[in-house]
């Protein structure tokens, strides 16, 4: 005879569901990479005044164009700053830039592809905007933004997101058009839903996923930009220790003085590799027709 088990000895244990960062790291162990180097490389620029480093604009001429040593760990300039300092505080100016362009890109193209996806008598006017900056080069957009300005910090942050938001907006835009066709937002139509409840817990939420992926590229991306800029000297001004500024300096003594341009050249390029690797893992990780083929 089967014995019978009462009702209430039965429990129901919901199923744990791994966490997005844990689920990246399982299926790309290189994201595991990419964020100890980016914590790294932001410890580096909160706590540079605390790494053995001096004033970066500290000029010393009588030491100038001295190699790494045991005194100057990445070697002098031509004015005898010291290029460890310089390429330590260099860091907080790339991930600045990196961070805050990441997120107004982020929200401001996620706020135009909402609206340009959902309202079509919106679409066409808007998309043609944004086709418009996205024949630009974004390095030349942000050139000519920068130089009808003034060339600071603020003024590339600026220059910079100008460029990103189109391609951002137009994910948006594709994603929403896919969207709003689905059944459960024509239910919340018919069901008499209010607009902005219907993008708010409809579209939204299922936009997110993309975003996240495509802005840690626009993380990366424009760190890069910000080092371009600076290289060609239409960046941040020169007394600014930056990445680019400091290969910029170094470019015409390359062939004495190679360490000045080599050095913070590395950290750029491990920085940006470390948000890649961050951003593959996430996009695996947060794309389901990925996630079954695998």
């Amino acid at each position: 005879m089967t014995p019978v088990i009462p009702r209430a000895s039965i429990e129901f244990v919901p199923a744990r569901r791994p966490s997005l960062i844990r689920d990246a790291i399982r299926r790309h162990p290189t994201v595991a990479v990419g964020l100890l180097v980016l914590a790294l490389m932001t410890v580096a620029a909160v706590f540079a005044p605390w790494l053995g480093t001096i004033d970066p604009q500290k000029i010393s001429p009588i030491e100038r164009l001295r190699f790494p040593s045991v005194a100057h760990w990445f070697g002098t300039d031509m004015l005898g700053r010291d290029v460890y300092s310089r390429t330590i505080y260099g860091a907080r100016i790339s991930l600045t830039v990196g961070i805050v362009v990441a997120l107004l890109t982020t929200v401001v193209g996620l706020a135009i592809g909402i609206v340009a996806g959902f309202f079509r008598t919106i679409d066409s006017i808007v998309m043609r905007v944004m086709d418009g900056l996205m024949s630009i080069p974004p390095v030349l957009l942000a050139i000519a933004l920068v130089t009808l300005t003034r060339a600071n910090l603020w003024n590339v942050i600026f220059a910079v997101t100008i460029s990103e938001v189109p391609r951002m907006s137009r994910l948006v835009r594709s994603v929403v058009l896919t969207i709003r066709e689905q059944p459960f937002v024509e239910a919340a139509v018919a069901a008499g839903t209010r607009l902005p409840a219907i993008l708010w817990r409809h579209i939204l939420p299922n936009t997110l996923a993309p975003v996240f992926v495509q802005g840690t590229y626009v993380f990366a991306s424009a760190m890069i930009t910000e080092a371009i800029l600076s290289f060609i000297g239409a960046g941040t001004p020169p007394n600014i220790p930056s990445w680019g500024n400091i290969m910029a300096e170094g470019r015409s003594l390359f062939q004495v003085a190679e360490y000045i341009l080599i050095f913070p050249g590395i950290f750029l390029s491990l920085t940006v590799l470390a948000v890649n690797f961050i951003g593959d893992g996430l996009r695996d990780a947060l794309d389901p027709r990925l996630a079954r083929r695998m």
